[in-house]
């Protein structure tokens, strides 16, 4: 049988690719299972659909795209060079498919499905292996992909689907998201060793209106939770260096260049001395958050769970 192109024709050749796609994709595995076999009886059993189905779907796919597929010799079809160029594309997108549906179910997996879970630098070195120590001690098998970030960038994730949780400060309140506070971590007032103030234990911020501030850029959480306190004190805080690490603040005012408002390092640092202070009351709550109405798969509403257990138990100062 010679190929010849069909004249009538559903989609023309400026038709939207989505269009093409929506109108194609419901046939692409009858196409599949009536190449490999070249047989639509065979090819309608072995997928467990009516035979007239399987007829009626080829020669719609057939008028859709304009072009002759399959040489037809009774109920036997063989594949025209036309349908041999097409079926190497359907199966590698069938394969890709079958691909994504595998990562997907495996991601939803109770025992073995991964968690996108996002939390603040300064929760990397303990607190977050903490917890999913203690997570795993009942989960063992669950896998994480984790993301360290600001606040405002990991809500912004939360929001596109890249991640399932996250755990961030201040607490977000947002129309579009469900947060629940954990957890208090007070802040300390932070001066290099050999400071005026370093033989103190405790302090009222107003005392350090005339100091040099390092803070975190402006977008992270603590960064607007120091310019508020100082506010609350009285005094805009003068900052000589923005950074986007408290660790890195920390080396800053251990080398002389200003003060810091820092939650309180995972390993004593060298060349600081770290006050308590007194008034404003400086802390900064920290929480979790997730998209409203979004489902959880078991893996995530399991880990969910778990960290509001830890509520008032999350952090050690």
């Amino acid at each position: 049988m010679v190929h010849q192109q069909r004249s009538q024709t559903h989609l023309s050749q400026s038709s939207d690719t989505v269009d093409m796609a929506m109108l194609l994709a419901p046939r692409l595995a009858y196409f599949a299972g009536v190449a490999r076999t070249e047989h639509v009886t065979r090819a309608a059993r072995e997928m467990q659909v009516p035979q007239s189905t399987l007829s009626r779907a080829m020669v719609r796919l057939e008028q859709d795209l304009g072009v002759d597929l399959f040489a037809r010799r009774g109920r036997t079809v063989s594949l025209t060079p036309a349908g041999r160029t097409f079926l190497t594309s359907v199966e590698r997108a069938l394969a890709e498919v079958e691909r994504a549906a595998d990562e997907v179910r495996a991601d939803a997996d109770p025992a073995t499905g991964k968690v996108a879970f996002g939390f603040l630098h300064t929760m990397g070195a303990e607190t977050v292996p903490g917890l999913l120590h203690a997570f795993r001690a009942d989960h063992p098998r669950v896998r994480f992909s984790l993301v360290q970030n600001y606040g405002e960038a990991m809500i912004e994730r939360l929001r596109s689907g890249e991640l399932d949780l996250c755990l961030t400060s201040p607490v977000p309140d947002a129309p579009d998201l469900v947060a629940r506070r954990l957890d208090e971590q007070k802040l300390r007032l932070v001066v290099p060793a050999d400071h005026r103030l370093a033989a103190r234990k405790r302090i009222r911020l107003a005392e350090a209106a005339d100091e040099t501030f390092v803070t975190l850029e402006p977008g992270y959480g603590l960064r607007r939770i120091t310019d508020d306190l100082c506010k609350e004190a009285g005094f805009k805080p003068r900052i000589a260096f923005e950074g986007e690490e408290a660790e890195t603040l920390r080396g800053l005012v251990a080398a002389g260049l200003g003060v810091a408002l820092l939650p309180p390092p995972a390993v004593p640092r060298p060349g600081v001395a770290e006050l308590t202070v007194t008034a404003p009351r400086a802390a900064r709550e920290i929480g979790v958050a997730w998209l409203e109405g979004r489902p959880d798969t078991p893996p995530v509403a399991a880990f969910k769970k778990f960290l509001l257990s830890r509520r008032g138990n999350l952090l050690s100062d």
